[in-house]
């Protein structure tokens, strides 16, 4: 039996929904693997020492700036963070290096950014010929080697055309590259949906006879959120606030003359969807692709605060017509009138795309597997021995090391 190894981390919370995404859909598939879900973060970093020395959670820090919404000037911070990443390398790539001996994966996939040149190399060098894959989880490349690091003899798999320019634009080779039809999503959000409005929506104390727009600004939430509520004083919203509980309760006191729900975290999010008309949240890709998957044209926001890495999926939207994109919340009202006005053209555009991304994944990673388990052309062969046969007819070129 195969091991596939999944690798993500806690920062924004969708690294770890893809790999359980991943998971699920290659169990549906009964892909004869075992599959294990590798934190990065417990393996660089297994004793939480990083914590005990500075008191900070990387993870936890960035979690709570989403949840605050203090989003502002965080693309300088990334660049800080890739800068330092760069500078631990070599440690990071012994660290790895251990654990890639001692768990002995047959394929590993990384769903994160910024940490693949370390990851990959640390597996070429520790177990040669093991393949590696990067998913990526954001709809392009943005700031540049966040997900693409040039140079290397792995696999990428993205989930937009543009993406794939971009890995070109890298050197990759075609062979290297594989293109889905979106973003993974969980299998749930791929699993027909009987929904009553006429009773569900009273549940939530909402009127079923008025459009309802869903809010969703990931699994933190966001300040945000209350903004937008007191924005959109007569539409009625379902608004989910993740684990941000505080936001819930402030949304909860709320007086607005429309009906809203406030949710803390669940796992409805694809029938709440369902039940729902239109979507609003930031440019996240899941959130999107989820709102899209379950037929809701969607609304979202471009401006200074929007995360780099976010910032082409406003583009994407503009693109492929399934909703609108405004800068600021003043924009906001008139913008959800002239959605709700040209509702069925946008609807029309949404149901267009046909996202099966977790299902042809667990596909390109079995290719993956068969291309490692086949013997080598001839060709290669000949390279290979030829390059074994070099040491031995060449002196070595190290000051005061005789050759071999």
């Amino acid at each position: 039996m195969k091991t596939v190894d999944l690798v993500y981390f806690d920062a924004g919370g969708g690294h770890r929904a893809a790999a359980l995404a991943l998971q699920e859909a290659i169990a549906l598939q009964q892909r004869p693997w075992r599959v294990r879900l590798v934190n990065l973060t417990e393996v660089v970093d297994p004793g939480g020492s990083l914590r005990r020395a500075t008191g900070i959670d990387p993870e936890a820090l960035y979690n709570r700036r989403l949840a605050r919404g203090w989003t502002l000037g965080m693309a300088q911070e990334l660049k800080l963070l890739q800068g330092l990443i760069r500078l631990a390398h070599g440690t990071l790539v012994r660290t790895l290096q251990q654990h890639w001996l001692r768990s002995e994966p047959d394929l590993v996939v990384s769903l994160i950014p910024n940490f693949n040149r370390a990851l990959y190399e640390s597996l070429a060098s520790a177990l040669p010929g093991v393949p590696y894959a990067t998913v990526l989880t954001d709809m392009a490349d943005l700031p540049p080697r966040f997900w693409i690091e040039p140079g290397q003899e792995q696999h990428l798999v993205c989930g937009t055309p543009r993406a794939v320019e971009q890995a070109r634009a890298a050197g990759y080779r075609s062979d290297q590259l594989s293109l889905t039809s979106g973003m993974v999503l969980h299998p749930s959000f791929h699993a027909p949906l009987r929904v009553d409005r006429a009773l569900e929506l009273p549940a939530l104390g909402l009127d079923p006879a008025r459009p309802t727009g869903l809010v969703l600004f990931g699994g933190q939430g966001s300040m945000q959120m209350l903004r937008i509520a007191k924005a959109l004083q007569e539409r009625q919203l379902i608004l989910l606030c993740g684990r941000n509980e505080a936001l819930a309760e402030a949304l909860r006191r709320l007086k607005r003359p429309a009906p809203h729900a406030a949710l803390g975290f669940t796992r409805e999010v694809s029938r709440l969807m369902a039940l729902s008309d239109w979507f609003i949240g930031k440019p996240g890709p899941a959130s999107l692709s989820e709102a899209v998957r379950r037929g809701l044209p969607v609304l979202t926001f471009e401006n200074a605060w929007t995360l780099p890495q976010e910032r082409f999926n406003a583009h994407w939207v503009r693109e492929t017509g399934v909703g609108r994109v405004v800068r600021s919340l003043k924009a906001l009202p008139a913008a959800v009138d002239q959605l709700l006005q040209d509702l069925p053209r946008h609807r029309e555009r949404v149901a267009a795309i046909d996202n099966r991304a977790v299902f042809e994944v667990p596909g390109i990673l079995a290719g993956l597997l068969r291309r490692a388990d086949a013997p080598p052309p001839a060709a290669a062969l000949r390279r290979a021995r030829a390059a074994d046969a070099l040491p031995a007819l060449l002196p070595d070129a190290t000051p005061g090391r005789p050759g071999r």
